[in-house]
């Protein structure tokens, strides 16, 4: 589907901050309105229903008969004065009275009788001893809280349009962070072979002493870019299900990092360590070795300007093996701990905060594991426990 560019535009303006703030401030208006509306109508309503009651309960208690005759009266003047509906008709059908008509009508006129059939549809008639019938409507604070209900309605309807349009420019708003954040993720995996690459090649311009050793770089340079390439496709995918030794996932992680880790100013150093256990896992170990990277990434960005340790610890459990990742730097804020594995937070400058949120997706709901920061005296570390029969689907 084509849109126009009038579509566009009208599609720019629904998306805008702005608008949602206008529309929430009219539903939030007609809201008050609406409500000191029914307020108003109501205490009227009450206070003439009070009077109305005073002033005839006072002429009835009136033993003489003018003063039943002053309260008849003054009911009859109070259902005039509200403007209420009023036909009388004798015991032929013909209206004797009227008062309230929405427009003039003729006594014994088809609209009048057609309207005293419209208010007894509305209001059962009151017949009298005599053989009259009082025929009488809705009072106009009816018709006022109508009004009022229609405002209502109108503020119900605008507040789940605020609703819908602030949902869908949230998630709009998420997907787009989460596409930019992906496409920097996939920069920077590509940047680091990318980066090491060219090291290789300016030390073969320079005359390197063992050409065969920079060869045997370069290969695994090239192999990286590969392998990058692989993971991205595996996203939205079913990860497998084969036999994992997440030692030697690990080990190459620490293979990979430790050449190019800083050596001179500020160094940084890598180890592993095991406790010998069987550490075999079923999954997908192009996922695994990219959430373990993600963590070890993690933590020389936490190390660079200081120097320092990173440790990798994997060790078997009774229903599977846990991977730890620790560094001895300042440790993760307090204030982004609670929101840590949430794409988009980070720390870094020109940051997008998406390889942890990578990390557990691919632990949890790729592996049915669990990911998360454990307490440590110094520095960060995170905790990877794997099952050792990962759920199926």
């Amino acid at each position: 589907m084509r849109l126009t560019r009038t579509d566009a535009h009208r599609a720019a303006w629904v998306r805008r901050p702005q608008t949602i703030w206008l529309l929430a401030a009219v539903a939030g208006t007609l809201t008050i309105v609406s409500a000191w509306l029914t307020a108003t109508h109501l205490t009227d309503d009450a206070r003439r229903a009070s009077e109305l009651y005073s002033r005839v309960f006072t002429g009835l208690g009136d033993s003489s008969e003018a003063g039943a005759t002053d309260a008849l009266f003054a009911l009859a003047s109070e259902i005039r004065r509200q403007g209420i509906p009023l036909v009388v008709t004798d015991p032929r059908g013909m209206a004797t009275d009227t008062a309230n008509l929405p427009a003039p009508m003729a006594f014994g006129s088809r609209e009048l009788r057609r309207f005293v059939e419209a208010l007894d549809r509305d209001t059962p008639p009151l017949r009298e001893n005599s053989g009259r019938m009082i025929h009488v409507g809705a009072p106009p604070v009816r018709a006022r809280l109508k009004l009022v209900f229609a405002l209502e309605l109108l503020t119900v309807v605008g507040l789940a349009g605020v609703a819908v349009l602030a949902h869908r420019a949230s998630v709009r708003a998420a997907r787009d962070r989460v596409w930019v954040a992906m496409a920097r993720e996939s920069a920077h995996q590509l940047g680091t072979p990318l980066t090491s690459l060219a090291g290789w090649i300016d030390r073969l311009r320079d005359g390197a002493d063992d050409p065969s050793e920079i060869a045997w770089h370069l290969a695994g340079d090239y192999e990286r870019l590969g392998q990058v390439a692989r993971r991205f496709e595996r996203i939205g995918q079913p990860p497998r299900r084969d036999p994992v030794d997440v030692a030697a996932v690990a080990e190459a992680v620490v293979e990979y990092f430790k050449p190019r880790l800083p050596r001179l100013a500020h160094p940084i150093t890598l180890g592993l360590r095991g406790d010998g256990a069987p550490a075999v896992v079923q999954g997908d170990a192009l996922l695994l070795e990219w959430a373990v990277e993600a963590l070890v990434r993690n933590a020389v960005d936490a190390l660079k300007g200081r120097g320092g340790a990173i440790e990798i610890a994997v060790a078997g459990e009774p229903e599977g093996v846990r991977v730890t990742v620790s560094d001895d730097g300042p440790g993760v804020p307090r204030e982004l701990r609670h929101r840590l594995f949430t794409a988009g937070a980070t720390t870094k400058a020109g940051g997008w905060g998406l390889g942890l949120a990578l990390a557990r997706r691919v632990v949890e709901e790729g592996h049915g594991g669990r990911l998360a920061l454990e307490p440590s005296e110094r520095g960060a570390r995170f905790a990877i426990h794997l099952p050792a029969e990962a759920p199926a689907g």
